[in-house]
């Protein structure tokens, strides 16, 4: 069996159930389903429930498709988030905006959360705000004069035991952990609770919401720097 990066895996994690889906990436196919129920919610033991749910269906997944899954994406609901806001300010003297300004802030902007996270891991980085000389702007207004800029960002943050659990889990079954998604976050995307949250999470992996910032370097193509760095740039 051979890996041809043709579909995507997704295991949902909530706090009784568990689902994974398998999603063509030319149609959006659904290619494998399945999903189990705990009668309780999550704590140490409950972690082997992953494992036994996992057992089951891994082998199942890869005669079905035919190939072996190297890599899931994990969307979460869980109480292990913490989110956190962060306004950062860069003085710019009259000058041109350029995106590598916009760079140097988001760097500073996450190494200033990572201090403070304690233990968690960053799986969002969204920009909710411009403001050019005190001026709001919904996006970067690029090669625009100005003295000063400033981004508000929201940072979801998730607790890095819990993370390393799951991946110490997945290991045993050679899979690597790609994406790690809030399902809170996925589903402000989405008009009804119905829709389904697989493929939005799939669209916000692949850059539905311009102003989230890409923590995952993208290693296809030959990109520069600021197109790997940002899935909001075009």
């Amino acid at each position: 069996m051979d890996d041809q990066l043709n579909f995507q895996t997704y295991l949902f994690l909530g706090p009784k159930d568990i689902k994974i889906k398998i999603i063509n990436k030319n149609d959006l196919d659904e290619l494998y389903f399945n999903e189990a129920t705990n009668n309780d919610n999550f704590n140490e033991k409950n972690f082997d429930f992953i494992d036994f749910f996992l057992e089951k269906n891994i082998f199942q997944v890869e005669r079905k498709v035919n190939k072996f899954i190297k890599s899931a994406n994990l969307i979460v609901d869980s109480n292990e988030f913490l989110t956190i806001y962060l306004s950062i300010k860069k003085e710019n003297y009259g000058e041109l905006l350029k995106k590598k300004d916009l760079s140097h802030l988001l760097n500073e902007a996450k190494y200033e959360c990572r201090k403070t996270i304690n233990l968690r891991r960053i799986t969002h980085m969204i920009i909710d705000n411009y403001y050019i000389d005190n001026k709001s702007y919904s996006s970067f207004p690029e090669n625009l004069k100005c003295n000063f800029f400033t981004i508000d960002i929201k940072f979801i943050c998730l607790s890095e035991r819990f993370v390393e659990k799951v991946e110490n889990i997945l290991k045993k079954y050679q899979i690597s952990v790609k994406h790690i998604l809030s399902s809170n976050y996925v589903r402000s995307f989405t008009k009804h609770k119905e829709e389904d949250i697989f493929k939005m999470s799939m669209k916000l992996i692949e850059g539905f919401n311009e102003n989230e910032v890409s923590i995952v370097q993208k290693l296809s193509n030959n990109k520069g720097f600021f197109e790997r760095f940002f899935n909001f740039f075009n």
